[in-house]
């Protein structure tokens, strides 16, 4: 499991690189829309409210009808649009709920809004990441603790950096859900936490241009 520095780089340059809105609809709390703002923490927002650009026009069940750069869109639970990212559940695709589509932001990377354990969360699609990797304030923010784990070392851009390994009971990318899934904690913070191949290896994975699709297999 390896984070190159390479990927450290291009993670810093990511803010200056997004030239639109990128907003996913993580949860609803009554009247308001539980929204991630280009990448934020969520913030919840009350119809006829803003928050970093974004309007909510109506919340209604589990969807939320948002103006985001001019355009309104519709949003479902655990979906995302805009900016230079975006995880759209597989109804947009007509595949059903075991199918997430993700766009790639101006580097190429796929980064995607989703949930561990009920908890919203950054991803990036990491391939070379044996596990979900989650920095160590990320952990602590959505209530994970490495206490019970099997704790090991890994090489990262960084050198060395203590890892626990735990169960996430489950992880949600778009409308795809997957329980008992493995993950690793680390002891210092990480620019976002990775989608490893603990969660990729049951999907398959379709590529096209800046398009990449998740279908899950089991």
């Amino acid at each position: 499991m390896k984070i190159t520095r390479l990927v450290l780089l291009l993670l810093a340059l990511v803010p200056g690189l997004a030239s639109a809105t990128d907003v996913g609809l993580v949860g609803v709390m009554g009247s308001k829309a539980l929204l991630s703002i280009n990448g934020s923490e969520p913030v919840p927002v009350a119809a006829g409210q803003s928050s970093q650009g974004v309007r909510v026009i109506s919340v209604q069940g589990q969807q939320t009808i948002v103006e985001v750069d001019g355009k309104r869109r519709t949003l479902r639970v655990g979906q995302q649009v805009g900016g230079n990212a975006a995880a759209e559940t597989g109804g947009a695709s007509g595949s059903g709920s075991s199918t997430a589509i993700l766009k790639a932001d101006g580097a190429g990377h796929f980064f995607t809004t989703g949930a561990i354990n009920g908890a919203a969360v950054r991803f990036m699609v990491d391939t070379g990441a044996t596990f979900i990797s989650i920095g160590a304030a990320e952990a602590k923010r959505i209530g994970l603790s490495p206490a019970g784990g099997q704790r090991g070392m890994s090489h990262t851009a960084n050198g060395l950096t203590e890892v626990t390994k735990i169960k996430l009971g489950t992880v949600r990318v778009g409308e795809v859900t997957l329980h008992n899934i493995d993950a690793v904690i680390h002891g210092n913070d990480l620019p976002v936490t990775l989608l490893g191949m603990s969660f990729l290896n049951r999907m398959e994975m379709q590529r096209e241009g800046s398009t990449m699709t998740l279908k899950k297999r089991f």
